[in-house]
C-alpha cells in the first residue's frame, strides 16, 4: 500500500467515523473509472448545480428538464415546494444523465425551509442556546433521514458564521450565536447529525458572512477587519470545523480587503480566499461549492459565463445557480483548450464530485419510494417540542418569582396581556386553560393589581423578520412596571431586548420563535418544567453572551 494513501486512511478514521478504508477504495476506484470514461463536456457538466422549482408552473419544469436533456448536469437544488413532485421529477431526470445527479437543498431548520408540507425544526439561534447539543445531533439526524426519503444528498448547512452584529439584514436567526465557542459546538453537532447518516454537510459562509449590513442577495457586502480579528472570530470556526472534515464549504459572495487585494472581487471569486487560504493555508480537502451565483452581489458586476468561469478559476469546486449553464461550460472548456485551466485542475475537482457521488449514495441511482415520503410525523414533533423546550432561557427571575401556574388555586392571582404582532395564538388560548390564577387583559383596558405577564409575540412567518419591538409597546411595559411586578415572555430574537430596561421587571424568559411548540414550551415551564437555555448572544452590556439561570424542574 502506498504511503500517501496509508497516511489518508488513518486521517480518514481519526476525523471521519463513518468512514472507511473499504468505502474511501471503493469511492475513488469509482471517480477514477467514472473520470475516464467520460468526454470533456461531461466532465464540465459535474461542476454545474442548477435549480429545480415546482411551483413556478410546466414552463420552468420543461425548462429544466430540457437542460438536463440535453447537456450534462452535476445536480439539483430543490427549491420550493412539493417534495413528492420533486421526487417524481428526480426519477425522471435521473433517466437523462450518464452520471446520476447529486441533490441538494437548503434545510438549515429542516426540509420546511423549502416544502411547507414538513416539520418546521428551530431556527439556529434558537439551537444555540442548547446546552446539551446532542439535542442539535438528533434534529440533524432526522433532517438526514427526510433528506433520504426525498432523495437528497446535500443539505447546504449548517451555517457557522459568527454574528456579531444584530443588524445584519441575512444571517441573524440561521447562526447559532455570537461567540466562536457556542458556534463551533452547534455546528459540530449538527455536521455529526448529518454526515454519520449519509448526508453531506456544508459549512457557510466562508471566510464569515456574521458582521455584515448588507443582504447579498442584493448587493456585494464589505468586511473591513483587519487580519487578528478575522483570525480571531470569522475564520475560527472554519479552522476549527475543518478537523471534522465537512463534506463541504460554501464560500460567501463578500468583499474582505484584508484577504483579496483586487478591490471589488468577492470571495466566491477569489483565487487568494479559495485557494490560497482555504485549500493551501486551512488544508480544506472536501467540495467547494460557491453560493448561488444568482444573487446580486456576483448579478450586479459579473455576466453569468464570466462568473462561472472565474470561480473556477479561484478554486471552486462546484458552481451554485449558475444562471446560464450553457455559456458557462462553454467557457470553461474554452479555457480548457487552450491551456489556462489544466487538466490536474478540472480532475481535482471532479473527482471530488464524483467521489461524494459515490459515498453518499447519489450513484449508482436508485429509484426514490414515493409512499414513504412523510416529512412530518408525530416523532418530528416531539423532537422539535423538545428542541424548544431545551432552548428556552431565564433571563431574569429575581426573588425567584418567575409564575408558577399551578392546576390548583393558589395565593397569587396573575393577569396577562399580548403585545405586538401575533396576538391571537394558541399560547393566549391555551393560558387560562392550565391554571385558573390568570386572567387575559387587553392593552387597553383596565389593569388590576395583581402581577402582569406580558407575552412579546413577534412575527415568526420568515426568519428575517425585523427584531424590533414598537415604542408603544416600551412605553406600556415601563409604566405597567412601575405599578405592579411584571413578567416577560419573549417570543423572538433576543436582540429585541436591547431597548427594554431589564431592570425594571421581576422576570424575563426568552423563547426566541413564535409558533406552536415555542408556546407549548413555555406553557409547559410555566407549569413547573426545567429551564436550562443560555443566552447564544450578546445583545449589550446589560445582557452578555452565556447569560441564563438555570432552574430545575419544580415537582407538583
Amino acid at each position: 500500500m502506498p504511503i500517501r494513501f496509508f497516511i489518508l486512511l488513518i486521517y480518514s478514521f481519526i476525523f471521519w467515523p463513518s468512514f472507511s478504508a473499504q468505502s474511501y477504495k471503493n469511492s475513488l476506484e469509482f471517480a477514477e473509472k467514472t473520470y475516464s470514461s467520460m468526454t470533456l463536456e461531461e466532465k464540465v457538466g459535474q461542476l454545474f448545480i442548477i435549480s429545480l422549482y415546482n411551483n413556478k408552473g410546466a414552463e420552468e419544469i420543461e425548462r429544466v428538464r430540457t437542460l438536463i436533456k440535453n447537456y450534462p448536469i452535476g445536480g439539483l437544488i430543490l427549491m420550493q415546494e412539493d417534495p413528492v413532485q420533486h421526487a417524481l421529477l428526480l426519477n425522471e431526470f435521473n433517466t437523462y444523465q450518464k452520471v446520476p445527479l447529486l441533490v441538494g437543498v437548503d434545510a438549515e431548520w429542516g426540509l420546511y425551509q423549502r416544502f411547507p408540507s414538513a416539520k418546521k425544526f428551530p431556527w439556529a439561534l434558537t439551537l444555540g442556546a442548547i446546552q446539551d447539543k446532542r439535542w442539535i445531533k438528533k434534529m440533524a439526524t432526522q433532517i438526514a433521514t427526510d433528506c433520504k426519503s426525498v432523495g437528497i444528498h446535500w443539505n447546504f448547512a449548517p451555517v457557522v458564521d459568527v454574528n456579531t452584529n444584530p443588524k445584519n439584514p441575512i444571517i441573524g436567526n440561521r447562526s447559532f450565536g455570537s461567540d466562536v465557542s457556542t458556534v463551533v459546538r452547534s455546528a459540530s453537532a449538527y455536521v455529526d447529525g448529518l454526515q454519520q447518516n449519509g448526508i453531506l454537510s456544508s459549512l457557510k459562509h466562508f471566510p464569515g458572512h456574521g458582521d455584515t449590513d448588507l443582504d447579498s442577495h442584493v448587493d456585494l457586502p464589505i468586511l473591513t477587519h483587519d487580519i487578528d480579528r478575522l483570525k480571531k472570530v470569522e475564520l475560527a470556526p472554519f479552522k476549527k470545523l475543518i478537523r471534522k472534515r465537512p463534506a463541504g464549504i460554501m464560500v460567501a459572495h463578500m468583499y474582505v480587503p484584508q484577504l483579496e487585494k483586487q478591490k471589488g472581487v468577492p470571495a466566491s471569486l477569489s483565487h487568494s480566499i479559495i485557494t490560497d487560504l482555504l485549500k493551501n493555508k486551512l488544508h480544506y480537502k472536501g467540495i467547494i461549492i460557491t453560493d448561488a451565483l444568482n444573487m446580486g452581489a456576483i448579478k450586479k458586476s459579473f455576466r453569468p459565463g464570466e462568473a462561472a468561469l472565474r470561480a473556477i478559476m479561484a478554486g471552486n469546486d462546484i458552481l451554485l445557480f449558475s444562471e446560464d449553464p450553457v455559456e458557462g461550460q462553454k467557457q470553461i472548456i474554452s479555457y480548457y483548450i487552450s491551456g489556462k485551466i489544466s487538466e490536474s485542475r478540472l480532475k481535482e475537482s471532479v473527482i471530488k464530485i464524483l467521489k461524494a457521488k459515490y459515498e453518499y449514495g447519489a450513484s449508482p441511482y436508485s429509484k426514490i419510494e414515493i409512499s414513504k415520503i412523510n416529512l412530518h410525523t408525530q416523532r418530528h414533533d416531539e423532537l422539535a417540542l423538545n428542541l424548544y423546550k431545551n432552548a428556552l432561557t431565564l433571563l431574569k427571575n429575581e426573588r425567584n418569582s418567575f409564575p408558577y401556574l399551578s392546576n390548583t388555586n393558589s395565593a397569587i392571582h396573575y393577569d396577562f396581556i399580548a403585545l405586538e404582532e401575533s396576538k391571537d395564538n394558541n399560547f393566549v388560548r391555551n393560558i387560562q386553560t392550565i391554571s385558573p390564577n390568570i386572567t387575559i387583559k387587553s392593552q387597553d383596558g383596565k389593569l388590576s393589581p395583581n402581577p402582569l405577564i406580558i407575552g412579546i409575540f413577534k412575527d415568526n412567518s420568515s426568519a428575517y423578520k425585523s427584531y424590533k419591538i414598537s415604542q408603544e409597546s416600551l412605553d406600556f411595559i415601563k409604566k405597567a412596571s412601575k405599578i405592579r411586578p411584571v413578567h416577560l415572555l419573549w417570543f423572538g430574537s433576543p436582540y429585541g431586548l436591547e431597548d427594554v430596561d431589564i431592570s425594571s421587571v421581576k422576570s424575563i424568559l426568552v423563547a426566541y420563535e413564535a409558533n406552536d411548540d415555542a408556546y407549548k414550551a413555555v406553557l409547559e415551564a410555566l407549569q413547573g418544567d426545567k429551564i436550562s437555555g443560555r443566552l447564544p448572544v450578546t445583545v449589550n452590556q446589560n445582557i452578555p453572551s452565556g447569560k441564563g439561570i438555570t432552574r430545575r424542574k419544580i415537582s407538583k
